[in-house]
């Protein structure tokens, strides 16, 4: 298709084309180019009249190599006021040719109604120049129209004295010459109203059905809509109304609400007001300020008003209001940059000698310099700006001296103002609002917005004397048209996140929402209690986001995370017992239930749970859950959906009988739940309701408990649901053509893709989603990268994160990618983000058409290979498992969960696969809870204490594994592991004591070292004895706190019969863990507990407390180096006001340890000398450099000098 040569006139639609340099298209010329010496080129066509133009069309200029790839639509009425066209998106800028000869057509997503069209180039062939053919596409236009000069309204008579609607459709375009006034009104006597008026250059609606207590009271709410109504361009609205359900669209912009009152019926008394609200019997007083501008093709219920107007038609008042638009001449000029944009005019002495500046402006950036100048007294000079929304005049005297005027309130360019200030001294020749030009100086932003309605001394400025060069002096300027842009319209922030803005960029504020991200988009809470268990919390209130980004707020449940399962608990208003008497079933007692959660919020919780009950606890005396006769229910609940259920406790779903009927042990027989046998004496019928479609219980209604002694008594407990079936839904991919495909994703604003993914190949792709020419997708490019790639218009975007570890290593890997209207981002497992910043005119939405497949693209290439599990997208999670099992080449599931993942279970837990997911088995570890990360803490007195007898003789050999026996023999090593935490301000004091069937024991005692310090250490202590101390020793029993054996040295007993004073936290010997069995197993024959024990937190508690003082003594103190060197290792203690040691010791236990003190006076003036020496260097290491863990390993090796009845004292 070719346009035709002449482009002068369209076959379409006839009209003028005039170009910027004011000369007429040349005949045979091929098309329209401008003179190369034009600064800023456009094409404007007159179409003689208002036109309805659906499309346009470009070609370069034939038979050259000029042509424009890139250009503004912009449109008007009169040619003067101008309006950028901006598309769906709200992009502004077309694409266009890329050669000379090819037609590229664009519809309009909605339609241009005005006589005049100009084509702005903003770019061309950068080997050839502008050139440019054009077509218009569309069709005539006509409309009725009706100025109000802002003192008139119309008025619309009723045929009778009110009208009362219950459906009603209105609709009128308008343009306004100011930020106020009223549109529409209309009101009844018992307190209908309706209001659409112009606020602060928004539209109002206020909307009230049958609610006199609205009508007078001044909370009146309204609906707002839209921003910038006042400049003077047509906006078109739309009223729709059916019972309380209305939709207001202005524009392209609709918004939906339910309007206030008790009633369905809009009743307006009398009459309708267009234009204005009149004052009963006042003709020209009006209630509020009027609307002033125009309207057109203005419809009530199917009635043309202003028709009738013309026609003067009896119901129709008119009051000053004539019936074509006038078109004032308030040309505006867009300063488009924030560095470079200026506007320079003349500025001469006024009659008075004084000076004035008159100008209106519009921006929505807080900060710009408005206008500046010098004076004639130099240096002086005055200066206009908007700092922090105010506005700010400055009079500079001198370099040290200035005047400053402040006004205005959170100007923050959303109004028009207007400034006049006269000064009464010589002034510089220019007033320059930006930027140094001709000595005018600006330290400060320049501002960036719309201004108008220029004067000076009284002057009026013709800014086309300026635009064509022949008045003052501009740079990055836009004439003939005001292009501010409200960026918050339509609102992108989510969840209630308050949206601000600036010229070229909106932001979200999500403060308090519950969400972050660019556009208040993700959550900042975790799913389920599930996943807070995933993290390592433990049991306590949290707030969950059951359908994360989606729609629905988080809310606050207990998570009890001290079983095996991982519950939610979400309580309601009523978990008290109840006692109910005096209903009937025709007055029955009805309790409805209301949870701290919404019903929507509950209904995503049960349907993401695995399993969910309901304890119901309902005891009777004389009252019946089932008629005896008829079998009719006399008392019933009311499940989620508000259908009534007659099932009780533990019965299936659909059949009236009670637990005790399925469990078969009713009281009497003949019946099916034990309250229906009717007896004096209280009944039971207690059981757990556990068919989860059903949960919650919102009402319980009873209704026999009117007869002489009838009454019954019932509690419904919280909701109580486990698991999260999100998180271990998965599947597995075996072939590389094999994909799962779902529907389209509807993610055209914003998507949030997250899952996890292990494999052992070296790439694939994760999902891919794509359109006509946009795409979304997640692959892992290589072994070290994922990779995330999209197009919505603007070219395709990639985001990569490359990992300094192979991916493909068949661990868990987490990724997350999101796509915003604003930016996009990237995370894989820990890495840093990648952020991506989107463009600010950009195109914004996504726009998929064909499935979406997970683990292969449609082509059946670069398919996934491996496992890849809990996919959601925005808040949704898809079920791989269903569509796994009617797939080929995938299956359901994926096994491996524990090998899958190195931190799952903790301090020695081990992890335990199930079917979908896994367990920890904490029975060989010294902490509890569901990862083994609780730590088990006991309180001890001097008197307590704990001991723990082995089931049969304990050797270090025989306990021992195969693998770990050979890897000690071929060290030349064997011994025992022993760990522990414990906090006291006693010294000393006896820690533990591990004794054995031949009467040898070691002795761990918190010895008194003569210093007097607070800080906190913890200290980690590894010993081995190595050959030829490795016999068999029988290990019979350890024991916490105070010992009262008398086979041990004198000052081993003195320590003991001390006793111990603190807590006691996570004590671990090889894999027992006596204080956590000696907490479970108390009847045990194996635990002998003494004294008063008191289970408790401590060991968290000094956690928190090391953690805290650690950064401190990190400075201050060393690493403790090796210090045992010979048979006598002596280590200087350190005890504080409160010591908090840990303590690993892994010793391979010799024949003896600590035995009987004999031939030890030789060896003592040795070990004491040694100790000293060894204290006194830890106390220099220890004031030079601090570490907040020690490990210390102790060796005891073979000397001449030993015997087998050494005693050997280690001290840390």
């Amino acid at each position: 298709t070719f346009l035709p040569e002449l482009t002068c006139f369209f076959s379409l639609i006839a009209g003028w084309l005039v170009g910027s340099d004011s000369t007429n298209c040349t005949q045979h010329s091929g098309g329209w180019s401008p003179q190369v010496t034009d600064r800023h080129p456009w094409l404007q066509l007159d179409l003689r009249d208002r036109i309805e133009v659906t499309a346009v069309a470009t070609q370069g200029r034939y038979g050259s190599s000029d042509w424009v790839s890139g250009y503004l639509l912009l449109f008007s009425d009169t040619g003067r006021a101008w309006k950028q066209y901006r598309q769906e998106d709200g992009v502004g800028r077309f694409v266009g040719n890329v050669n000379a000869d090819g037609v590229v057509h664009h519809k309009l997503s909605h339609s241009i109604r005005g006589r005049f069209l100009r084509f702005v180039p903003l770019d061309w062939n950068p080997s050839g120049w502008v050139g440019l053919r054009v077509e218009v596409y569309g069709c005539a236009y006509k409309s009725d129209v009706a100025d109000f000069d802002g003192r008139s309204s119309l008025l619309y008579r009723f045929n009778q004295k009110s009208m009362s609607t219950v459906k009603d459709v209105i609709s009128l375009r308008f343009k306004s010459r100011q930020a106020e006034g009223v549109l529409l009104h209309g009101e009844g006597q018992r307190g209908n109203y309706i209001t659409l008026e112009l606020h602060r250059a928004r539209l109002a609606l206020y909307l009230n059905l049958d609610d006199t207590r609205l009508r007078f009271s001044s909370g009146r709410v309204a609906v707002t809509l839209s921003s910038l109504l006042d400049d003077q361009h047509w906006h078109s609205v739309l009223i729709e109304r059916f019972n309380k359900q209305v939709n207001l669209t202005v524009d392209t912009h609709t918004q939906h609400f339910r309007t206030k009152g008790e009633g369905d019926s809009l009743e307006v008394d009398y009459e309708l007001s267009f234009g204005g609200i009149p004052l009963p019997g006042k003709p020209g007083t009006f209630l509020r300020k009027n609307f002033h501008g125009c309207m057109e093709n203005l419809y009530y219920n199917g009635i043309n008003i202003i028709d009738l107007a013309k026609r003067r038609k009896p119901q129709i008042y008119s009051g000053n209001v004539t019936f074509s638009c006038s078109e004032p001449q308030l040309v505006s000029t867009t300063f488009l940059s924030s560095s470079s944009s200026f506007l320079s005019l003349p500025a001469t002495l006024s009659a008075s000698g004084g000076f004035a500046v008159r100008f209106q402006f519009r921006t929505w950036n807080p900060d710009g310099l408005l206008l500046s100048t010098r004076l004639a007294l130099e240096p002086q000079r005055l200066e206009l700006q908007i700092s922090n929304s105010r506005l700010r005049l400055t009079h500079h005297m001198s370099a040290q001296q200035k005047e400053e005027v402040s006004t205005g309130e959170g100007l923050g360019g959303q109004v028009l103002v207007q400034l006049l200030k006269t000064l009464s001294k010589d002034v510089y020749r220019k007033c320059c609002p930006s930027l140094n030009v001709s000595g005018c100086e600006n330290p400060t932003l320049a501002f960036q917005g719309c201004m108008r309605l220029f004067s000076i001394n009284s002057q009026p400025m013709d800014l086309n004397l300026v635009h064509q060069g022949r008045l003052g002096d501009y740079k990055e300027l836009q004439f003939d048209t005001c292009g501010i842009h409200d960026r918050c319209l339509p609102n992108f922030c989510e969840h209630g996140g308050q949206c601000s803005q600036s010229w070229s960029c909106f932001y979200c504020d999500c403060s308090g929402t519950g969400y972050t991200g660019a556009t208040c988009h993700n959550s900042i809470y975790e799913a389920s209690c599930e996943a807070y268990r995933l993290t390592g919390s433990s049991s306590g209130y949290f707030s969950i986001d059951p359908d994360g980004s989606g729609p629905l707020a988080p809310t606050l449940v207990y998570c009890n995370m001290t079983e095996n399962k991982v519950w939610t608990v979400v309580t309601h208003n009523s978990t008290d017992p109840v006692r109910v008497q005096g209903s009937t079933l025709q007055k029955p007692y009805i309790m409805k239930f209301n949870y701290s959660a919404s019903p929507e919020q509950l209904l995503a919780l049960v349907s993401g749970s695995e399993q969910c009950q309901q304890e119901v606890m309902y005891s009777c005396r004389k009252s019946r859950l089932f008629n005896t006769r008829d079998g009719s229910p006399l008392s019933w609940w009311v499940d989620q959906g508000g259908e009534r259920r007659t099932y009780w406790g533990g019965f299936l779903p659909g059949v009236q009988q009670c637990s005790c009927s399925l469990e078969e042990n009713c009281m009497d027989m003949n019946y099916f739940c034990n309250c229906d046998a009717d007896t004096d004496s209280w009944s039971n019928d207690t059981g757990v309701l556990s068919y989860k479609e059903h949960l919650p219980v919102s009402e319980i209604v009873i209704g026999d408990t009117n007869r002489t002694g009838s009454e019954a008594l019932y509690r419904i407990g919280p909701l109580r649901c486990y698991g999260d079936k999100s998180v271990w839904n998965a599947a597995s991919f075996y072939q590389e053509s094999s994909y799962l495909h779902f529907p389209t994703l509807q993610a055209e604003l914003s998507a949030d893709i997250s899952f996890y993914f292990k494999t052992s190949a070296p790439s694939g792709v994760f999902l891919e989603n794509v359109g006509l020419k946009d795409f979304i997708r997640v692959e892992l490019s290589s072994p070290f990268a994922v990779t995330f790639s999209f197009d919505v218009g603007n070219g395709p975007v990639v985001l990569a994160i490359k990992s300094h570890v192979p991916l493909n290593d068949r661990q868990w890997h987490y990724v997350r990618a999101e796509r915003s209207v604003k930016e996009a981002s990237l995370q894989v497992d820990q890495l840093p983000l990648r952020f991506l910043e989107a463009p600010s005119e950009g195109h914004l939405r996504l726009r998929l058409n064909s499935q979406l497949f997970v683990g292969g693209t449609a082509a059946r290439q670069r398919g996934f290979l491996g496992c890849i599990r809990t996919l959601t997208v925005n808040g949704v999670t898809f079920s791989l498992e269903e569509r796994a099992k009617m797939t080929p080449g995938v299956s359901a599931g994926c096994p491996g969960h524990c090998s899958g993942s190195s931190s799952l279970c903790h301090n020695s837990g081990r992890c335990i696969e199930k079917n979908s997911g896994y367990v920890c088995d904490c029975s060989q570890s010294a902490y509890g809870g569901p990862s083994c990360k609780e730590e088990v803490s006991v309180s001890f007195n001097r008197e307590s204490s704990v001991t723990y007898t082995f089931q049969e003789p304990f050797s270090v050999m025989q306990n021992r594994s195969f693998q770990a026996s050979s890897v000690y023999r071929g060290n030349s090593r064997a011994g025992e592991n022993m760990a522990f935490i414990f906090m006291t301000t006693q010294s000393p004091a006896m820690l533990l004591t591990v004794s054995t069937f031949s009467q040898q024991y070691i002795a761990v005692i918190l010895a008194r070292n003569g210093r007097d310090t607070s800080r906190i250490i913890k200290v980690g202590l590894c010993v081995f004895f190595t050959p030829p101390y490795t016999e068999f020793i029988s290990i019979k029993s350890l024991t916490l706190g105070k010992v009262t054996v008398d086979t041990m040295d004198e000052e081993v007993m003195q320590a003991g019969s001390k006793g111990f004073i603190g807590c006691l936290s996570s004590v671990q010997f090889n894999h027992m863990a006596p204080l956590k069995a000696a907490l479970l197993n108390r009847a045990s024959s194996l635990v002998s507990v003494r004294g008063h024990l008191v289970e408790s937190n401590c060991g968290a508690l000094a956690d928190s407390t090391i953690f805290h003082s650690q950064s401190g003594e990190e400075s201050r103190m060393g690493p403790l180096r090796n210090a045992s060197q010979s048979n006598y290792a002596v280590i200087g203690g350190v005890v504080s006001a409160v010591v908090f040691i840990s303590l690993c010791v892994v010793a391979v236990m010799t024949r003896f340890l600590y035995q009987h003190r004999q031939a030890r006076r030789d060896a003592s003036i040795k070990e004491k000398e040694h100790r000293t020496n060894l204290e006194t260097a830890y106390r220099r290491e220890a004031a030079y450099r601090a570490e907040p863990a020690y490990r210390t390993e102790f060796h005891l090796h073979d000397s001449h000098s030993s015997t087998l009845n050494d005693n050997r004292e280690y001290y840390i």
